[in-house]
């Protein structure tokens, strides 16, 4: 694994270090995949004839966080030329307890921390957050090309949020409505304590965007990350390099006009400000209010080559990932092949018109 450097900066002052260090002798955007802690060598295998060389990757019990266990998996990943772009911690992923300022806050916060002084420990420097007071919020599902099952929303129908197997049922989730402003203190007497540890142990952390971004949900005002400005004003709070975004497209085209910027507008401002860590590239039917179903990347209301221009136009050199992978015959393979295979035809294509990678 390469070892930490400073951000290398373009004419225009652009970093092209997403996350320092990682890809120093192949730069440019990197097309991943998520793969499960416990996959097979066939599996490994697999994504390695895929021609990906980072992937995602997390555990389930809180018990098996350790340098020991973190170590053991890049050595087995490494064997089939593989390279752990994050490791997540479902339980400190995203915690209700920190966003609302509940019982137990402080103890999660210092699990969250040793949580990042180990992945650095073990030479993994990124991390993906999330700020959800009470979890992902689906209505249903509905129909994609060709009969595919997928995820849908309904503002009109949404009654309960998901996060981690537990259930958070409106319409006041945590049982009273929550203001803005406490949302905003608790933020930040997180993100305060993160700040030095994350910059102590070399790991960058990528928040994700509210899903979905509606304001309020459950009595929860997503109002921090369910916006361009609340994301530019919690940058601003956290003023430190290893405090960035975790792009999640899907999301920012759920959101529609009401994120406040384009998501190619998004793009070009986190990104030349070296704040863009980490992408999910995925489409959706159409944009809130109105009811949405996720879609194939190359089948929704959003023009994906956009997208990734936007992120070769910044010099974008983080990861990107599909996220969610379509339920198709053929199973987890198929989806992930085809999936896997536009984002790298993407990416050929606009460093076509830009002469090459970054």
């Amino acid at each position: 694994m390469a070892s930490q450097t400073s951000p290398v900066t373009t004419e225009r002052n652009i970093p092209l270090r997403a996350v320092p260090g990682y890809f120093a002798s192949k730069p440019g955007i990197q097309v991943a995949t998520q793969v499960p802690a416990t996959a097979s060598d066939e599996d490994l295998q697999f994504i390695q004839q895929l021609g990906v060389e980072w992937v995602m990757t997390g555990l389930e019990r809180d018990e098996d966080h350790s340098y020991d266990t973190y170590m053991r998996l890049r050595e087995r990943f490494e064997s089939f030329g593989l390279h752990i772009y994050r490791l997540a911690s479902h339980s400190l992923h995203n915690m209700e307890e920190v966003t609302l300022n509940l019982p137990g806050r402080d103890a999660k916060i210092a699990a969250y921390l040793n949580y990042i002084r180990t992945l650095g420990q073990a030479g993994i420097h990124y991390a993906t957050y999330a700020h959800m007071g009470n979890g992902i919020w689906t209505t249903g599902r509905g129909t994609m090309r060709g009969g595919v099952e997928a995820r849908a929303f309904d503002l009109s129908q949404a009654t309960v949020g998901y996060w981690n197997k537990k259930e958070f049922h409106g319409p006041l989730t945590h049982g009273r409505e929550y203001s803005e402003d406490e949302l905003w203190d608790n933020y930040s007497y997180f993100i305060q304590q993160v700040v030095p540890v994350a910059e102590e142990a070399g790991v960058y952390i990528g928040i994700h965007p509210d899903d979905p971004p509606v304001y309020p949900l459950g009595g929860v005002p997503r109002c921090i990350f369910g916006t361009f400005e609340g994301y530019k004003r919690a940058l601003e709070i956290a003023d430190s390099a290893h405090i960035g975004m975790c792009l999640c497209v899907g999301c920012w085209l759920e959101g529609g006009e009401g994120m406040g910027k384009d998501v190619v507008e998004t793009i070009r401002y986190f990104g030349g400000i070296g704040k863009l860590f980490k992408v999910h590239f995925r489409n959706v039917s159409q944009p809130m209010p109105a009811p949405w179903v996720e879609t194939f990347m190359d089948d929704g209301y959003y023009d994906m080559h956009q997208v990734m221009r936007a992120l070769r136009e910044v010099r974008f050199d983080g990861a990107i990932i599909s996220d969610h992978l379509p339920a198709m015959i053929g199973g987890r393979r198929a989806a992930e092949a085809f999936s896997v295979g536009y984002q790298k035809a993407l990416v050929q294509a606009v460093n076509n018109e830009f002469g090459g990678p970054c």
